[in-house]
C-alpha cells in the first residue's frame, strides 16, 4: 500500500491558470498551463471569471493525465490577492473581476479615508486606504452598478471563488481578509465601517486559519474531471504569502524575491519590535509562528514580456536575443534609467498615478539599451523594496531568487550588483505552487508538523550568484538617479492625468495577456 500523500495546487496569477500535483516529498508529478487574458485600459483591469473555471477544469485533467496518479489526497488554491468577484447565491460571477491594479475607486478610497469609522480601523491594521483592496472596490461595485450589487450574495478574493467552486464552502484565509481590513489581533471585520458604507457582513467570506481544511471537493466537480470524490480541500492563501513560504525561507534576513508577473519581495522576522509602515506590509502568520514583511508590485516578469512585445515580436527566441542584447551595452545602460511603473505602482510608492518613463534618452541608444535599462530597473524595485523593509526594523542580507523571471541568468547577476549581496537561484521556480502544497501539507493535514520540515522536502538551491562589487559601486550612484527621476515625476503624473481627461475621452479596453 503506497502511504505517500499526492497534493494538487491550483495556481491563478495574472496571466495563466497553472495546475501542478506535488507528492508529499516536493516531487512534481504533473503540470499543465492556460494562458489567461485581461480585459484592460487606463484604468480597468478585468477578467471574465468563467475562463477561470473553465481552464482550471482542463489544466487539472491535463496535469492528472500527466502524473499518472491513481488517487489525490489534498487539493488547495492560491490566486492573487486584492482581486474582486461577484457571486450570486448559486455560485456564479455576476460580472468580470475587479483584479487588484484596477484604479477606478479613487473616489471610494478619498470617501472612506474621510470617514471617522476608518481612522480606528487603520490604527488597528496598520493599513491605509487604497484602491488596490477590498472595500473600495466593493463600495465602487455598490456607488456604479447597484444591480450587481443588490444581486451579489457575497464578495470573494479569487481563491475565495475557487475554493467555493471546489467545494461549495464560502471561506477565505486570514490573510486573504486582510484585503477586507480584517482586524487579525480581534478576529473580526470592521463591522462600524462597514455599516457606514451600506455593505452587509453577511456578504463577506467566514475567516478561517491558513491550512485548515475546509471538507471534501463537490460530487459534481469530482465527476467532471474524473478525479476521487473524497479529496480533501486546503486553505492556503494568496500567491505573494505562497511564493515566499515555497522560497524556504527560514532564518533572519533571509528575503525572497519572487518575480512571475508581478515581483514579491519579503523577509521573515520574529523581532517584536518591528515598525508599523506605509510602504510595506508586516504580516503575522499563522498564530504568530513569525511576521511576513515587505509586498508585492505591479510588475516584474511583466516587464520582460512588454519588452518583448515592443521590440522582440519576430524572434524566434525571444528571451535569448534579448538578454544577448541587454549584455551588449554596460552597466548602467549608458546613462538610461527606466521607471518600471507601466500599471501605475503598490509597494513601496503607492502611486495610481505613476507611469513608465524611459530618463536619459540620446542619440546613441538603441533597443540594446533601452532592453538594458528594463533589466536593471528589476534590480532597481527589490533594492527600492528592501530599503522599505530595513526602515521597519527587519533584516535583509540574502535574496532567494524564483519565479519566471529568474530564468534569465543575467537578471539574477543584475539583482546581486545592485543589492550587493548573494542571491540563490532555487531549483523549483514554481515557489506560488509548492508553498501553497507545503502549506496544506504541514497544516491540518498533519503530513508535517511545521513549515521548515517542508521547505528541507521542497525548497532546494540550485546556484548561489555572487555581487560584483565594482558593478554595485556604479549602481549605488544609477540607484540616486532612479529614485531622484521618480520624485522629479510625481508632480508632472498628476498633471498628465489631468491632460488626458481633457483630450480624450476613456479609452477602449484591449484583451492582452499581460
Amino acid at each position: 500500500m503506497n502511504l505517500t500523500k499526492n497534493v494538487m495546487v491550483i495556481n491563478l496569477g495574472l496571466k495563466s491558470i497553472r495546475c501542478i500535483i506535488f507528492d508529499q516529498n516536493g516531487m512534481k508529478l504533473g503540470s499543465a498551463a492556460i494562458a489567461v487574458h485581461t480585459a484592460v485600459n487606463d484604468t480597468y483591469v478585468e477578467q471574465d471569471v468563467t475562463q477561470w473555471t473553465n481552464n482550471a477544469i482542463k489544466v487539472m485533467q491535463t496535469a492528472l493525465k500527466e502524473s499518472r496518479v491513481s488517487r489525490i489526497d489534498f487539493i488547495t488554491v492560491t490566486t492573487s490577492a486584492s482581486c474582486l468577484v461577484c457571486i450570486d447565491e448559486n455560485g456564479n460571477p455576476l460580472c468580470r473581476a475587479l483584479m487588484v491594479s484596477d484604479k477606478r475607486a479613487k473616489r471610494e478610497v478619498n470617501e472612506i479615508n474621510a470617514m471617522p469609522e476608518f481612522q480606528s480601523v487603520r490604527d488597528k491594521t496598520g493599513l491605509d486606504m487604497s484602491v488596490s483592496l477590498m472595500l473600495p472596490k466593493i463600495l465602487w461595485i455598490k456607488n456604479n452598478r447597484p444591480e450587481v450589487f443588490e444581486k451579489t450574495a457575497f464578495f470573494l478574493s479569487p481563491n475565495d471563488f475557487l475554493i467555493n467552486f471546489l467545494s461549495g464552502k464560502v471561506v477565505t484565509d486570514e490573510l486573504n481578509a486582510l484585503k477586507y481590513h480584517y482586524i487579525l489581533s480581534q478576529q473580526s471585520y470592521p463591522e462600524a465601517l462597514l455599516k457606514q458604507l451600506g455593505i452587509p457582513l453577511t456578504k463577506l467570506p467566514k475567516v478561517d486559519i491558513v491550512g485548515s481544511k475546509v471538507g471534501t471537493i463537490r460530487k459534481e466537480f469530482a465527476e467532471a474531471v474524473n478525479i476521487n470524490n473524497d479529496i480533501q480541500v486546503i486553505i492556503s492563501s494568496y500567491d505573494a504569502i505562497c511564493s515566499f513560504i515555497g522560497s524556504g525561507v527560514s532564518d533572519e534576513g533571509e528575503a525572497s524575491d519572487v518575480s512571475g508577473t508581478v515581483t514579491v519581495l519579503r523577509t521573515i522576522s520574529r523581532k517584536n519590535n518591528l515598525k508599523s509602515s506605509k510602504r510595506v506590509y508586516v504580516t503575522p502568520f499563522r498564530n504568530n509562528e513569525f511576521q511576513i514583511v515587505g509586498g508585492s508590485n505591479n510588475l516584474g516578469g511583466g516587464l520582460i514580456e512588454w519588452v518583448k512585445q515592443c521590440y522582440y515580436q519576430r524572434e524566434e527566441f525571444p528571451y535569448e536575443v534579448m538578454e544577448k542584447d541587454a549584455r551588449e551595452s554596460e552597466v548602467g545602460a549608458k546613462g538610461l534609467i527606466f521607471l518600471p511603473y507601466l500599471l501605475g505602482e503598490r509597494t513601496p510608492i503607492w502611486n495610481d498615478e505613476a507611469r513608465g518613463v524611459f530618463f536619459g534618452l540620446e542619440r546613441m541608444h538603441t533597443r540594446i539599451d533601452m532592453t538594458r535599462a528594463v533589466f536593471e530597473s528589476t534590480g532597481f524595485i527589490d533594492l527600492d523594496i528592501s530599503e522599505a523593509i530595513r526602515e521597519t526594523g527587519a533584516e535583509v542580507n540574502s535574496v532567494r531568487l524564483s519565479g519566471g523571471l529568474a530564468r534569465l541568468q543575467l537578471i539574477s547577476q543584475i539583482k546581486a550588483d545592485i543589492l550587493g549581496m548573494d542571491v540563490m537561484v532555487l531549483s523549483e521556480f514554481e515557489t506560488t505552487a509548492s508553498g501553497a502544497a507545503m502549506i496544506a501539507l504541514s497544516g491540518e493535514s498533519g503530513v508535517y508538523s511545521n513549515l521548515k520540515e517542508a521547505a528541507d522536502k521542497f525548497a532546494a538551491i540550485r546556484m548561489i550568484i555572487k555581487p560584483d562589487i565594482e558593478n554595485h559601486k556604479k549602481y549605488k550612484y544609477m540607484y540616486e538617479l532612479y529614485r531622484e527621476t521618480y520624485e522629479a515625476m510625481k508632480p508632472i503624473y498628476s498633471r498628465r492625468m489631468e491632460v488626458l481627461a481633457q483630450i480624450r475621452k476613456e479609452r477602449d479596453i484591449q484583451i492582452e495577456n499581460l
